[in-house]
C-alpha cells in the first residue's frame, strides 16, 4: 500500500458538500468539453466480447474481468479496461461526419491497478473520440486539441471558484509541450516517474507526448497498448499537484493508429497475432475513420479542481482496512 498523507490536511468541504461539487463539476464540464470539440453524448458499453479485440489490453499485462452469459454460449466477455477501440467503431457504426465527434460516461474495473491516493480498481472517466482527416494526422492536429482541453479545464476552475470559493485549488495559465526524448535528454538520471514530477513542478502543467517507442536509453517512458494510439502522435496531460507535492494524469490521449503505424506497434509489442481480430482488420483496411480520441478522468478532475488528498473523497470505491483507517486519521474521509 503506498499512501501519501499531507501535513495538517484540510478538506475544506464537507462530505455531503463534497457530493454536491462532485456532481457540479460532471455535469458542467462534459456540457463544455461536448460544446468545445463538437462531440455528441453516446451511450456505451461496460463489457465486451473477448474475440472482438475491442478491449483495451492496457501494458499486456493486466487482466480484464471475464465472465459468461447465459445466453452467449461460450464466448468469453470481458469487463472494459477502457472504450479506446469501441468509440472508434462507434462513430463508423452511427455515422459521424468529419469533425464530428462522441464522448461517453465509461465505467472500467482494474482489478490489478496498485492502489494509492490517485488509482483505484474502479475507473471512471470521458472516453470521446473525434473523426479527422487522413492529413490531420499530424502533431499540430494533437497540440490544438491539447489546449482546447486545457481551456475547458481551467474555466471549470472559473465556475467552481464561483460555486466552492474555500475549496477550488487554484492551476497554471497555460499548458507546455514536450517529448518523452527531450524530458529523458534533460534528466538522464531520473525514472519516468521522477521526471515527470521534475518538469512539472517547473513549468505547472505539460502535455507530455511520444510515450510507447522506446528512447535513446533503451527504456520506455511508460508502456502503451500497441493498437490505438500512434505512439509518435499521443501524450499525458500533467499537472503539478501540490497537495500531494507530485505530479497528477487527467488525461491519456492522442491521435489513433493507421495501417502502418498499428503494425509497426504491435510487431514492436509482439502482438502481431491481434491482426486477425475483426477490429485490427478494420484499421488495416481503413474501413473505420481516422480519428483522435482519449480519455479524462472525471475523479481525478474532481480531485484536482476541489484539492482533494485522495481520489476515495471523489468516488466510491473499495479500499484496504488499513488504508481506510489511515485516511479517516488523517482527515481524508472516503467515500
Amino acid at each position: 500500500m503506498h499512501l501519501i498523507i499531507p501535513k495538517d490536511y484540510d478538506p475544506k468541504l464537507s462530505v455531503k458538500e463534497t457530493q454536491q461539487a462532485i456532481r457540479y463539476i460532471r455535469e458542467t464540464f462534459q456540457e463544455e468539453f461536448g460544446k468545445q470539440l463538437n462531440l455528441s453524448r453516446l451511450s456505451a458499453p461496460m463489457f465486451v466480447e473477448k474475440k472482438t479485440g475491442l478491449n483495451d489490453n492496457l501494458n499486456g499485462i493486466e487482466k480484464p474481468v471475464s465472465f459468461t452469459m447465459q445466453d452467449m454460449g461460450d464466448e468469453t466477455i470481458e469487463i472494459v479496461h477502457s472504450l479506446a477501440k469501441w468509440k472508434r467503431v462507434a462513430l463508423k457504426r452511427y455515422g459521424f461526419d468529419m469533425h464530428e465527434g462522441l464522448y461517453t460516461n465509461m465505467n472500467a474495473i482494474r482489478k490489478d491497478e496498485d492502489l494509492d491516493n490517485y488509482h483505484s480498481a474502479y475507473v471512471d472517466q470521458w472516453d470521446w473520440e473525434k473523426v479527422i482527416a487522413k492529413d490531420e494526422r499530424n502533431v499540430q492536429t494533437l497540440e490544438d486539441t491539447v489546449k482546447t482541453i486545457f481551456k475547458v479545464i481551467k474555466h471549470m476552475e472559473h465556475e467552481v471558484w464561483y460555486k466552492f470559493p474555500k475549496a477550488v485549488h487554484h492551476l497554471p495559465d497555460e499548458i507546455h509541450f514536450i517529448t518523452t526524448q527531450e524530458l529523458e535528454d534533460m534528466y538522464p538520471d531520473m525514472t519516468p516517474r521522477e521526471r515527470e514530477n521534475a518538469i512539472c513542478k517547473k513549468l505547472g502543467c505539460v502535455f507530455l507526448m511520444q510515450i510507447g517507442w522506446k528512447l535513446n536509453s533503451g527504456k520506455r517512458h511508460d508502456g502503451r497498448a500497441p493498437d490505438y494510439d500512434d505512439w509518435k502522435l499521443n501524450g499525458d496531460i500533467l499537472f503539478w499537484y501540490e497537495p500531494l507535492n507530485q505530479s497528477i494524469e487527467i488525461s491519456s490521449m492522442g491521435i489513433r493508429v493507421d495501417a502502418d503505424s498499428m503494425k509497426a506497434q504491435l510487431k514492436d509489442a509482439d502482438a502481431e497475432d491481434r491482426l486477425s481480430l475483426p477490429y485490427h482488420k478494420m484499421i488495416l483496411d481503413a474501413s473505420v475513420p481516422y480519428t483522435i480520441g482519449g480519455g479524462i478522468g472525471q475523479s481525478r478532475l474532481c480531485m484536482l479542481l476541489l484539492g482533494k488528498a485522495h481520489v476515495g473523497e471523489v468516488q466510491a470505491a473499495l479500499w484496504p482496512q488499513a488504508m481506510i483507517d489511515k485516511c479517516e486519521a488523517n482527515n481524508i474521509h472516503l467515500l
